[in-house]
């Protein structure tokens, strides 16, 4: 090797959960995607070491043969950009196939998912700070439904910043669980087999059957020669 050349950084997927670090954060509505990396921490690297890097709290897993690595930005929702940023440009991904961030919206029910390859901000901070740093908003972003504020905001009888710092009730409480998972699962699709099919696991219902194998067309008789 000369001695200016930069070793070969290999290839991985990012899986990036925002949230905001500490106690009194926790399982509140906007640490939704900490949750998510919680459960894929508690799937595929129980026993590694998490590291401080890129202004995070990150492991190595190996998700469908896939190497990966979990971040969870210790900066703060809207700061999490540079977390990102710093990781991307680290590791040079290709951020629009290769990195996925998961995150909270306020705009979806409870229990459900919307994965997309891009699109604005919605006015989630986080997501902004993303686009911002990277200067760009075609990343995949997998939003895990909290709930649609009581009100709609219009007018809002709670202050949205109030909302998604609360916690979740009771009654949303098994589909929280059931939504983290689901989340958790989309996430190891998109790692072992892209994008495309994460998004068509993710935004199918979640009691949707199956789909089955369509049935062969029956032959007609052969045309005459």
């Amino acid at each position: 090797m000369a001695p200016d050349a930069q070793p070969l950084v290999p290839v991985m997927k990012l899986i990036v959960g925002l949230g905001n670090p500490g106690p009194q954060y926790a399982m509140t509505r906007h640490n939704a995607g900490f949750m998510v990396l919680d459960a894929l921490a508690r799937r595929h690297a129980a026993n590694q070491p998490v590291k401080a890097r890129f202004q995070a709290a990150t492991l190595d897993a190996t998700i469908g043969g896939e190497k990966c690595l979990l971040i969870k930005p210790t900066t703060f929702m809207n700061l999490s950009g540079q977390s990102v940023a710093d990781a991307v440009r680290f590791f040079k991904v290709d951020f629009t196939k290769d990195l996925l961030v998961v995150v909270d919206e306020v705009y979806v029910a409870t229990g459900r998912l919307r994965l997309k390859p891009g699109g604005g901000a919605g006015g989630h901070n986080g997501l902004a700070s993303i686009q911002q740093l990277l200067g760009a908003d075609t990343f995949p972003r997998l939003r895990v439904g909290v709930g649609v504020q009581p009100g709609g905001g219009k007018p809002a009888y709670i202050d949205q910043a109030d909302y998604v710092l609360g916690r979740f009730f009771d009654e949303e409480k098994p589909l929280l669980e059931g939504s983290v998972k689901r989340a958790a699962d989309a996430a190891e699709v998109f790692a072992a087999k892209g994008l495309d099919a994460a998004m068509n696991f993710a935004n199918a219902p979640a009691d949707a059957p199956p789909r089955k194998a369509r049935e062969p067309r029956e032959q007609g008789p052969a045309p005459p020669a």
